[in-house]
């Protein structure tokens, strides 16, 4: 850590977090430059890592998706979750100086060096690539063909009004991987499936934009929140109706039954909670809605591992 660089938590960071009491106060800007005190990034990234396995579990005929599977895709989600805000936060550096939200992130605080940060990305990247070596020669293949997405997404917010839009192409890829994982191949089920979680990541990630629509403003980042503006409760419920039907679509494909069904409709009642409670003025309720969506997420996947042991 650089002279006179104070320690700091974030403001997004959830209080009392292991990071902020546990770790080395050396290791603290590191831990968060990869998002570890704020996890709901890589449960994020991995629930539809989750739905793909268990849907292919489904058309499978297999009783659960596959454990191994799910545990290198639990690994491979903190550790590119890590490789990509590390990423995100060099490029934006300069932008995230100006934001109040994350002007005291590592990088323009001065916590971390830029030299510092890119080796940290390097060994990120060497954790998920050994995760990802570990499946067949098609889902190593359909992994690498992320990476173009993952990188072009921080230059987004400068030009484009939906950069969310590119994040749920980046975060969305578990979708396909699960399946991938298992077949060896592609088909018409997790591609729907990876559309949905594109959708879903559009809107929960406009939700979570809110919290610096102001902010953004000023600085010229452009986002969803702004875009939608006084319309943004609309353009969420439009964002998750639009995820509801590609995943009914997709379990159809699948044979998935009774169980799947009532797992989706519980998880429409979640999403349709968050829409009712969403205000674009109340950042503090932004983050909470935000920060549901794992719950969200796992309840589908409840769902979808049951109907396949059923």
């Amino acid at each position: 850590m650089p002279a006179g660089a104070r320690d700091r938590s974030l403001p997004d960071a959830p209080r009392g977090n292991l990071v902020d009491q546990l770790a080395p106060a050396a290791a603290r800007p590191f831990l968060r430059l990869a998002r570890i005190d704020r996890p709901i990034g890589w449960w994020l990234l991995l629930l539809p890592c989750w739905w793909s396995a268990a849907l292919a579990a489904i058309a499978a005929g297999r009783a659960y998706p596959d454990p191994f599977h799910c545990a290198l895709f639990l690994v491979g989600a903190v550790a590119m979750r890590g490789a990509g805000s590390t990423y995100n936060d060099l490029v934006d550096r300069d932008l995230d100086g100006r934001v109040e939200r994350t002007r005291n992130r590592p990088l323009p605080s001065g916590q971390v060096s830029v030299r510092a940060a890119i080796a940290f990305v390097l060994l990120q990247c060497l954790v998920g690539l050994l995760v990802l070596v570990q499946f067949n020669a098609f889902a190593i293949a359909a992994g690498f063909a992320s990476v173009g997405i993952v990188l072009l997404y921080p230059f987004m917010k400068r030009v484009f009004w939906m950069p969310q839009i590119v994040l749920g192409l980046a975060f969305a890829w578990g979708g396909l991987m699960g399946w991938a994982a298992l077949f060896g191949s592609l088909a018409a089920a997790p591609v729907l499936l990876y559309l949905a979680a594109v959708a879903w990541t559009v809107g929960y990630d406009t939700i979570y934009a809110l919290q610096d629509i102001e902010d953004d403003e000023v600085a010229g980042i452009k986002s969803s929140a702004r875009l939608f503006g006084a319309r943004v409760r609309g353009g969420v419920a439009a964002c998750y109706g639009l995820t509801l039907g590609l995943l009914a679509a997709a379990l159809w494909l699948a044979g998935a039954g009774l169980p799947a069904l009532l797992g989706l409709a519980a998880f429409g009642a979640h999403l349709a909670w968050q829409v009712a409670r969403l205000g674009p003025a109340d950042g503090r309720m932004a983050l909470r809605l935000f920060r549901s969506n794992r719950d969200a997420g796992l309840i589908l996947f409840a769902a979808l591992a049951l109907d396949a042991w059923v």
